[in-house]
């Protein structure tokens, strides 16, 4: 048997794992690397396995981007064999997807109108809209804890994993040479008491485990501040008649920040001021939430749906819909909460608030999730760098920001070595999903607690259990 990372290999974006044994080839994950345009561009452009022919399935964990955002272009290049995933990620993709082909096709057509002087290329889009709705027809929906047939010789089970709704963990039960071996995938790890969803299940015995690690050495804040971290920019950014920015991704973070606003709002915590959820995916995104019930936790029942009210909306917010509205917003006066997508600043309409609000000393800008290497929203949370560059155009830095890590959607450190500290029968410990300066103290707390066997594969390197 065989591992074989070729994304999300000493870096944080484009998960995908490719398990080999004997002639099966199973995929883990097809997502979009993220980070400097161009070579985010290039490595997104190719797979490196050795045939898509050779693939027999492919497991997905759960519908962030760089979970599986390549997955329309794998079906573009002639896949098609199924995608496995729950049923809350099948729809949830549907949305992201088509959202990803529109952004695509849209900044596409900016660059090769704006920058065709650039070294940018103007090739035509990684896939269309039209990509994403096709490819959706080989996708499986399965329920948390029911094991399934992947292919002759290998079954799988989803289990909670506490990340977003929808998000799972993976258990592989692989018959090799006539003995059962068990090997698991953690996707990307939650965090307990998250609000929304339920806390991550425990991984049951392994012998092999595919580990995110992105926080593998560092602490976040206790969730239970995020919720005042938030009520005290806004009372500050308001009092100053300004803009509050919140970069969030469409999909999770977004309703949670919404949620913690209703709670706010009803406890009469902060002040009575527009809360513009400007993000058409992130209305889709929450329509996808208010299906999916059996994802909440018991939190979300005692506080808003057992009393028949919607946690996502309230006299305060409104979400838009046309790029009309969203340029309103620009001439419009705070104070006010803008929200709007992407998360890491790469793409969507948070790039144009930006552009237009950075430089304003009344605004704060607030982070509220991961900015990996390279991104723009890495550099906004830097306080070394002073300027930005935002669609070819330099920025100062003058708005107020705000870094709240207590929201943070991944484990931490101390769950992630008490989730594989426990796991019973492991042997080996395979780190993916992280940067070396996070990877390796994990991975010595494991070799020391464990004693076990730890790699951090380089993107294509072969395992071998």
């Amino acid at each position: 048997m065989r591992i074989i990372p070729h994304g999300a290999a000493q870096e944080v974006t484009g998960t995908c794992h490719e398990i080999q044994v004997g002639d099966k080839r199973i995929l883990l994950d097809c997502g979009l690397f993220q980070g400097h345009r161009e070579e985010a561009a290039a490595k997104n452009a190719t797979f490196d396995f050795n045939s898509l022919g050779n693939i027999n399935a492919l497991v997905l964990s759960h519908a962030h981007m760089d979970h599986v955002g390549r997955i329309p272009l794998l079906y573009k290049k002639g896949y098609r064999k199924p995608v496995f995933c729950t049923y809350a990620t099948k729809d949830l993709a549907e949305v992201m997807l088509m959202d990803s082909g529109y952004i695509q096709e849209k900044d596409e057509e900016y660059f090769c109108k704006h920058l065709a002087a650039s070294k940018m290329k103007c090739d035509g889009p990684l896939y269309r809209q039209q990509d994403a709705k096709d490819c959706m027809q080989i996708f499986h929906g399965k329920n948390y804890g029911e094991w399934f047939t992947v292919c002759d010789g290998i079954k799988a089970q989803f289990l909670d994993a506490g990340h977003i709704i929808g998000a799972a963990m993976i258990v592989f039960e692989i018959i090799e040479n006539g003995k059962a071996r068990r090997i698991g995938f953690s996707g990307d790890l939650g965090r307990a008491m998250l609000p929304i969803i339920r806390d991550p299940s425990a991984m049951p015995p392994v012998e092999a485990l595919i580990c995110e690690s992105t926080y593998g050495n560092k602490k976040h804040q206790d969730i239970g501040t995020a919720k005042h971290a938030l009520q005290d920019v806004i009372i500050r950014t308001a009092k100053r008649g300004g803009k509050v920015l919140i970069p969030a991704f469409s999909l999770e973070r977004t309703q949670e920040i919404v949620f913690d606003l209703h709670v706010l709002w009803d406890a009469k915590e902060i002040p009575a001021l527009p809360i513009v959820i400007d993000s058409p995916l992130a209305s889709k995104v929450t329509s996808v939430f208010m299906k999916h019930p059996e994802c909440y936790d018991k939190e979300m029942y005692d506080r808003f749906l057992g009393k028949q009210h919607n946690p996502f909306q309230f006299s305060l917010v409104r979400y838009t819909e046309t790029v009309e509205e969203s340029k309103a917003l620009n001439g419009t006066p705070g104070p006010m909460i803008i929200m709007a997508g992407s998360g890491m600043c790469e793409a969507g309409r948070i790039r144009h608030h930006l552009r237009n609000e950075i430089e304003d000393a009344r605004n704060s800008i607030v982070a509220v999730g991961f900015m990996a290497e390279h991104t723009l929203g890495r550099k906004i949370v830097d306080p070394t760098i002073k300027d930005v560059k935002i669609f070819d155009e330099v920025f100062q830095k003058k708005a107020e920001v705000t870094y709240i890590d207590a929201y943070s959607g991944h484990a931490d450190m101390a769950d992630l070595d008490h989730y594989v500290f426990d796991i019973k029968g492991l042997e080996k410990v395979i780190l993916v999903h992280g940067e070396m300066h996070q990877m390796q103290p994990f991975a010595e707390r494991i070799k020391h607690v464990k004693n076990i066997d730890v790699v951090m594969p380089k993107r294509g390197e072969i395992i071998e259990l």
